[in-house]
């Protein structure tokens, strides 16, 4: 089935990031959020990273005009309709996804499929909130949206080859590479990178170094381009725990045991840079 008009659930960061992509491959783009501020941020967004792009010769004004041109705004999920591809990208709390999913379920035509862009739910236990499981699948973007090229394109237990092919199909589209994986906790990206971060609070804890000098040795040692407690502050240090915890639960294994200094810095709402604070203070 071809896909011509795509609706995003969720105007925060990734779902701006994703509507953008989206619009700007030329797809008809529905975004909806419930809050009519995040509608009007994520938007906001939108148009300062295409502004960013024409400064930078990547695009023409035409070109940023076509794309905002592409996107409408709504903040009722009941007014998501006539969409071929809902992506949705909202708060990581299982049973508000699956409420969302079983309303899309009974809004959309019977060859639409429903996408999620968790970063570590099962997407099993979230297809089985709807009367389509085969036609749910996962498609984890990577932050920030217009500029990470990858995806993880996850299929459920239910997930049938024609939605699998269709929605790679569509990666492509948005010049990204799909890349598939399997449904279990954390799926590639999160189920390596979280228990990297987590140890590497850990050292912090354990007072073997400095914040500073654990990043140093990764950046410099490692060549990673971002230390990974500067990493996690951009994450969002409660998005970190909130992994972590999705790891340990699902694998009931101790190596996945959250940092207790994450935890009593999520306790006191250091979250990182969206915050203000995390490992380090930002202004």
């Amino acid at each position: 089935m071809p896909i011509k008009r795509i609706a995003v659930i969720g105007a925060g960061q990734m779902g701006a990031g994703i509507a953008h992509i989206c619009a700007q491959a030329n797809y008809e783009v529905l975004l909806q959020d419930k809050n009519e501020s995040a509608l009007t941020k994520g938007i906001t967004t939108i148009e300062q990273s295409l502004t960013r792009a024409v400064q930078k010769e990547r695009i023409t004004e035409i070109e940023k005009e076509r794309t905002l041109a592409n996107i409408t705004t709504t903040a009722s999920l009941s007014e998501i309709t006539e969409v071929d591809l809902a992506i949705e990208a909202v708060i990581e709390q299982l049973d508000v996804k699956q409420n969302i999913f079983a309303s899309l379920d009974e809004q959309l035509h019977d060859k639409a499929i429903l996408a999620t862009n968790t970063s570590a739910l099962p997407i099993t236990e979230i297809a089985s909130a709807t009367t389509r499981p085969e036609k749910v699948i996962g498609m984890h973007f990577m932050n920030p949206v217009p500029v990470m090229r990858l995806v993880e394109i996850i299929r459920a237990i239910q997930t049938d080859d024609a939605t699998y092919e269709t929605v790679v199909s569509v990666t492509k589209q948005l010049h990204k590479t799909a890349v598939t994986v399997k449904d279990f906790p954390g799926f590639v990206s999160n189920r390596v990178l979280m228990p990297l971060i987590n140890e590497a609070i850990f050292t912090v804890y354990e007072g073997i170094a400095t914040i500073e000098d654990v990043d140093a040795v990764m950046k410099l040692g490692m060549n990673h381009p971002m230390g990974p407690l500067q990493l996690a502050d951009f994450i969002g240090l409660d998005t970190c725990l909130y992994i972590m915890e999705v790891l340990y639960e699902g694998f009931n294994d101790p190596k996945y045991r959250p940092c207790p200094l994450l935890r009593q810095y999520v306790q006191a709402g250091w979250y990182g840079r969206k915050s203000g604070r995390g490992f380090y203070t930002y202004t």
